[in-house]
């Protein structure tokens, strides 16, 4: 029997597989360039039944091509870029249980566990008493069991949350004596999962990764090293991250807890602010311009400011399901997508109802992007297991003419005023109120400037920590290249005599040493310190020098300064300071 697939005039009907048996959340569904060759795949992290077949799937057009086996449930997958290799290639982050385990070239490569947490002493203090005999097993049940009733269950190991859950008393001594030498740990659970820019904001930059936890905690994750950089601890746990701004300038992190209310955490700053308090649970929320957009389970759609402020709010015929966002940069477009329990997806500009494409059957998750190389792609997966394809004609176009307004609550409309104009007023208001210690402040600031600038050229010239000498008898230029992955790396250096070649008398400088400062612990020399032969104007000379990384423990990253001196000199001619790459480390057999 044919199954009648709904139509809508604005978009195309790629693709519909009613059998494939899909069971996903919406922040388990990505579309990425996995194999940098412009053809974008779809990859879906598949929660199985649940308890077992757990799957990370990769879907190129309308097939599977690629499937890896999880260990534990999904809560999030992300693309992101971890290095500046050529081709741009990114990696996929899955967040599964404890772990966040990276795959890349659609391979599985590397594991990262989040830190784990401490163990309570009383908790502690049973098991040694268990380990050394003193306590048999029914004791250590209402041991346990009572102190699971004075603090929280996830405070406990889930050693512990296994033990208590164990009916007869052959089952608990069996387990006892599987598990009585076996070292508590403590581990969290990843609840949310996103990306923030690092040092640009590219689309090919590099990210660093936002995980939240079960243990109300933020932690900022540097993908290059997969260090942990920063953490903030919430009241509540984390169910939701909006992510504004670049880690190494200035960001803003938008966190929606269980507790129904919005956090919003600054990178100078541990301290969390309560942005926007909610009368229901969250069921999505999303960041259009510079406004926040958040979905409740109340049937209401709301959109506030970054400080709190509500503008508008509306209020959809059934619940909501699911939430995402429709960018079309060429066209300048962006609109919200809402996932409804009547087989309805709605899209919506402002508050403005632009469209609405209905399906077969409840959508579970939606995802628009660039899939396979067309850019205007809607996949979505049904509650039945379904998966659609849809593709936005080029033809359409939306507006906000062509749209209907949404049921808005009448005491909540606001006069649309043009941005410029109230950015205008707003800025006209400050400036009359605080313009003198705007002034003040202003020229203090200038002032700062201007002291530290000049400190910091007076330092460069008293130590000559610069690569090109400021000495006129001695005119020298320096740099460095460095080739290689790691442990073992080439480092060509170049020295140059920049006096004129073309003088009558040209300078010819001799008697100089070259030598490499650096950390003993991470990195060796081969040579250290040599010297120079008599440097002719105009000739660069190139040193090849072998550097070695012999650090063990983790990857490793630090500088090398490259010093030319002359015994005549009491301070050094030229300095230049080497970023080395990231290196592996040694392994230790």
């Amino acid at each position: 029997m044919d199954i009648e697939v709904p139509t809508n005039n604005n978009w195309l009907n790629a693709y519909y597989d009613p059998v494939a048996g899909i069971y996903t959340f919406p922040s388990c569904i990505a579309l990425a360039d996995l194999n940098s060759d412009g053809d974008n795949k779809l990859v879906i992290a598949d929660l199985g039944s649940g308890l077992y077949k757990m799957t990370l799937k990769v879907f190129q057009g309308t097939s599977v091509v690629q499937e890896n086996a999880l260990l534990d449930l999904p809560t999030g997958i992300v693309s992101v870029y971890m290095d500046n290799m050529e081709p741009r290639t990114p990696g996929i982050v899955v967040a599964s249980g404890s772990c966040l385990f990276v795959y890349k070239n659609m391979r599985p490569y590397y594991k990262y566990p989040l830190p784990l947490l401490p163990v309570n002493e009383a908790e502690k203090s049973l098991w040694n008493a268990v380990r050394n005999g003193d306590v048999v097993a029914d004791v250590l049940s209402t041991a346990l069991s009572s102190l699971k009733d004075e603090i929280y269950a996830s405070a406990l190991t889930s050693q512990t949350l296994r033990f208590l859950q164990l009916e007869s008393r052959d089952e608990a001594e069996a387990f006892i004596e599987s598990h009585k030498n076996v070292t508590l740990k403590r581990e969290t659970v990843v609840t949310c999962l996103a990306t923030m820019k690092k040092s640009v904001a590219e689309e090919d930059a590099i990210s660093c990764l936002v995980a939240g936890t079960e243990h109300k905690e933020i932690q900022i994750i540097d993908s290059e090293a997969f260090t942990q950089l920063k953490s903030y601890d919430l009241p509540s746990i984390p169910v939701f991250i909006n992510v504004s701004g670049l880690y190494d300038v200035d960001f803003r992190l938008f966190v929606a807890c269980r507790d129904g209310k919005i956090y919003a955490l600054k990178k100078d700053s541990a301290e969390y602010r309560v942005c926007i308090e909610l009368g229901s649970q969250v069921v999505g929320m999303e960041r259009i311009h510079k406004h926040m957009v958040v979905a409740t389970m109340d049937k209401a759609v709301s959109c506030y400011t970054t400080k709190g402020k509500k503008l508008w709010s509306l209020e959809l015929p059934t619940n909501i399901i699911c939430t995402g966002i429709m960018d079309q940069k060429a066209k300048g477009f962006k609109a919200l997508m809402i996932g409804l329990d009547n087989n309805e997806i709605r899209i919506y500009r402002d508050k403005n109802l632009v469209d609405t494409l209905t399906l077969n059957d409840r959508p579970q998750a939606i995802c628009y992007g660039r899939y396979g190389r067309e850019d205007s792609t809607l996949v979505s997966v049904t509650s039945s297991g379904a998966l659609n394809v849809h593709i936005l004609k080029r033809t359409a176009e939306y507006s906000e003419q062509s749209g209907k307004q949404g049921r808005l609550n009448p005491q909540k409309t606001k006069l649309n005023i043009p941005k410029k104009t109230q950015l205008f007023v707003d800025q006209t208001v400050r400036e009359r109120e605080h313009g003198t210690e705007m002034f003040q402040s202003f020229q203090h600031d200038l002032q700062l400037i201007r002291l530290q600038a000049a400190k910091t050229y007076i330092h460069g010239l008293n130590s000559s920590i610069t690569p090109i000498s400021d000495d006129p008898d001695i005119p020298l230029k320096l740099n460095a290249t460095v080739q290689g992955i790691g442990p073992v790396f080439q480092m060509m250096v170049t020295v140059e005599n920049t006096a004129s070649s073309t003088a009558s008398d040209p300078k010819l400088v001799s008697d100089l040493k070259m030598m490499f400062k650096f950390s003993d612990k991470v990195y060796t020399a081969t040579p250290r310190i040599f010297s120079l032969p008599p440097l002719v104007p105009g000739i660069p000379y190139k040193f090849p020098i072998r550097i070695e990384c012999i650090a063990t423990d983790q990857p490793a990253q630090d500088t090398v300064t490259a010093v030319v001196f002359t015994r005549s000199k009491p301070k050094p001619i030229v300095t230049a300071n080497i970023s080395m790459p990231v290196s592996e480390g040694v392994v230790v057999v």
